[in-house]
């Protein structure tokens, strides 16, 4: 299971290709715009319905811990009845279903639907104002000064790794700069059995996460968005120069899987658990997976450890925090009160994100103990600005580049290692020309 689309995704959903929709009906009559807000219900008796909740999350309905949150919800909404849907292929599924008004009642926002179509999909659920005084990410979601989409958890990126492979390579503390985390992985190779690195290549998707390394190297929260503005986001110094080159030097130094069209997501857990494989770039989602898949192996979750990028400013590392999908409701649903009871309780008393050992989107909720590390080794939690996040999705979409794709990542793995022609100045030059001439085009 993984956690987001590649979650971005990872949650580099803010810098998704924009897809095309058609808002169901047209002209004013049944033009959904300036819905009115869905506030939480307050006499949780009175409200009755069936709501259906669209979700990514295929492993909660299968095993039933799904169930368990409606049984436990029901408990404070008794007339309200919780139905799942649990969607492989989220994105793609309902980026269709949401041609007609039969996408859900509740439903985690495709990161491919454009910031700007929101008030047209989704009911919206309080002002930017208010509603930033209990939840994180909130400016994710907003248009014209309201909310359409709250966030359950947010991810901090950086290197999932099994911390006894890193120490029988003699490396017990976390590198400062992408020299010293190359020297350490060549290391780990030299002194033990394990692969240095597992790139994912053939999933793809977990490629994807190398862009929600924007914001860390610099340590700028607003790094994502000046994407808007920056003529050559791959020149030298720019955050995405940093990390694709990383990936570039893992691959180019032998340091990888040897062959990255065998590589499996699924198996990769296994493989990280058991110390076959020592370290991948990922979100703080990830960690938990890792360790249950240590535990399963008869190995100590213990060992899986996380840790930022390589990188410091002002002698601290820092690490980007967006937000993961956020939910909504269809601005067509029926029961949009029961809708909303539901996304409130699930993100404030579910205890969804404690049990994900994930950081929780409400302020004030402390780190969980697999972010405990971050905070006593100094490293800078840095979130993420987006208030020009439907430019760089136009950017984006003009240049073909696919800053939250895979595809131009796995070119980078490919030249990298020798299976196509190329060189790393030549690929940067062709995505900075592209970026450049996209932006003047959309400016």
């Amino acid at each position: 299971m993984r956690r987001t689309r590649g979650l971005v995704a990872g949650i580099a959903l803010v810098m998704a290709p924009a897809m095309t929709l058609t808002a169901c009906g047209g002209g004013s009559e049944s033009d959904p715009k300036g819905a009115e807000v869905v506030a939480v219900p307050a006499d949780p008796a009175a409200v009755t319905g069936t709501i259906t909740v669209l979700t990514n999350r295929t492993d909660q309905v299968q095993d039933g811990t799904a169930k368990a949150y409606a049984a436990e919800f029901s408990k404070i909404y008794p007339q309200v009845k919780v139905e799942f849907q649990g969607i492989t292929d989220y994105e793609g599924d309902v980026k269709i279903r949401m041609n007609s008004d039969d996408y859900g009642d509740v439903l985690s926002i495709p990161g491919t639907v454009p910031t700007s179509e929101y008030p047209t999909f989704f009911a919206p659920l309080g002002s930017t104002d208010e509603l930033s005084k209990t939840f994180d990410f909130t400016e994710r979601s907003a248009v014209d000064g309201k909310v359409y989409g709250l966030a359950n958890i947010g991810v901090a990126n950086g290197f999932v790794y099994n911390k006894a492979v890193w120490k029988q390579a003699g490396i017990t503390e976390w590198p400062k700069t992408p020299a010293e985390f190359l020297d350490a992985l060549k290391a780990i190779k030299t002194k033990t059995g394990a692969t240095a690195y597992y790139t994912n290549y053939k999933d793809a998707w977990p490629l994807t996460n190398w862009g929600n390394a924007v914001g860390s190297p610099s340590c700028d929260a607003s790094a994502s968005d000046k994407l808007a503005s920056t003529k050559e986001p791959w020149a030298q110094g720019q955050d995405m120069n940093v990390a694709d080159t990383l990936l570039y030097d893992i691959v180019h130094g032998g340091l990888s899987e040897p062959d990255p069209n065998t590589t499996n997501w699924e198996n990769s857990k296994n493989l990280i658990g058991t110390g076959k494989v020592a370290t991948m770039w990922l979100g703080s989602w990830a960690v938990v997976q890792m360790q249950e898949a240590a535990k399963k192996a008869g190995k100590n979750p213990d060992d899986i450890g996380f840790m930022p990028f390589p990188t410091q400013v002002d002698g601290k590392w820092c690490t980007a925090v967006r937000p993961d999908y956020q939910y909504a409701i269809n601005v067509h649903s029926k029961n949009k009160p029961a809708a909303r009871a539901w996304i409130d309780w699930f993100i404030t008393k579910s205890g969804d994100a404690q049990k994900a050992k994930s950081l929780s989107a409400v302020k004030g909720t402390p780190l969980p103990s697999t972010l405990q590390p971050f905070q006593d080794g100094g490293v800078e939690f840095v979130n993420m600005t987006f208030a020009d996040a439907a430019k760089v999705a136009d950017i984006d979409k003009a240049s073909e580049v696919g800053i939250s794709a895979a595809e131009y990542r796995q070119r980078i793995v490919d030249v990298a290692r020798g299976a196509a022609k190329g060189d790393l100045a030549g690929i940067f030059g062709e995505l900075n020309k592209k970026w450049s001439e996209a932006q003047t085009t959309i400016g």
